[in-house]
């Protein structure tokens, strides 16, 4: 009997990461949770098992590469890693942006990325059939006013996934990028606002559904499920409502 397929989330305390986690959990992956609010993540552990999957929770700190590799140890094989956390702070312009929140985008977003994708990866290799799912935005693609840091961290783990992409091809693992864009969850406004709520909601007044970390879960579950023989290099996926990054229609 084959083994149960492990899949890594990072970031998997809520948002799109909490969502990949049940997505992926109902897929039949055993899901390994990690995540800094250890609290969370077991919650969301003991909610999984307790509907009949199997599921795991880690405390993690993707920015700690000797936590990193330490986490790394207890794998031999792995079918699936998706590196969601990251996540924006402040909406100031390049002349004023605030150079320590450009350094923790980009420690969060690239460096933790880079330490969990290069810790992983010999597992991945190892299980003949590895699948990297990288989290990046619409903002890896594309420039906004007032998003300078963001848009900097994201493009640098867009170039990420497309180098790695270069590098390993002809290894038995995919790389996938999976860039959203007008997400409505719990927690990333708030957070780029520093608890600001007023300003959060108004990133989204007017706009007709925005997507849900559920709509991103699923677009990462059918990527990663795919045939083993189809790679989806980059998928863009934003609300009718979301033209661009700076193009969306409200009703006010």
């Amino acid at each position: 009997m084959a083994a149960t397929p492990i899949a890594v989330v990072t970031g998997a305390s809520s948002g799109i990461g909490a969502a990949t986690a049940r997505t992926l959990a109902s897929e039949g992956f055993r899901v390994v949770l990690t995540a800094r609010r250890k609290d969370r993540i077991e919650a969301l552990a003991a909610e999984l098992t307790d509907a009949g999957h199997q599921a795991t929770a880690y405390a993690l700190d993707v920015t700690d590469r000797a936590a990193v590799d330490e986490f790394a140890t207890a794998f031999r094989s792995l079918a699936v890693l998706v590196n969601n956390a990251g996540g924006a702070l402040g909406a100031d312009p390049v002349a004023t942006g605030d150079p320590a929140d450009w350094r923790q985008m980009y420690e969060t977003n690239v460096i933790g990325t880079l330490n969990v994708t290069q810790a992983l990866l010999p597992a991945l290799t190892a299980s003949g059939d590895g699948t990297i799912v990288i989290l990046s935005s619409t903002a890896a693609l594309s420039s906004y006013e007032g998003g300078g840091g963001y848009v900097a961290a994201k493009h640098g783990e867009h170039v990420l996934a497309e180098t790695l992409r270069l590098e390993i091809v002809g290894a038995p693992v995919r790389v996938i990028e999976v860039a959203p864009g007008m997400v409505r969850t719990e927690e990333f406004a708030t957070t780029r606002f520093r608890g600001d709520t007023e300003k959060a909601a108004k990133v989204y007044a007017g706009v007709d559904a925005p997507l849900t970390a559920e709509d991103v879960a699923d677009t990462i579950g059918w990527a990663v499920t795919r045939p083993s023989h189809v790679n989806i290099d980059l998928l863009v996926v934003r609300p009718r409502a979301q033209a661009s990054n700076t193009k969306v229609h409200r009703t006010l």
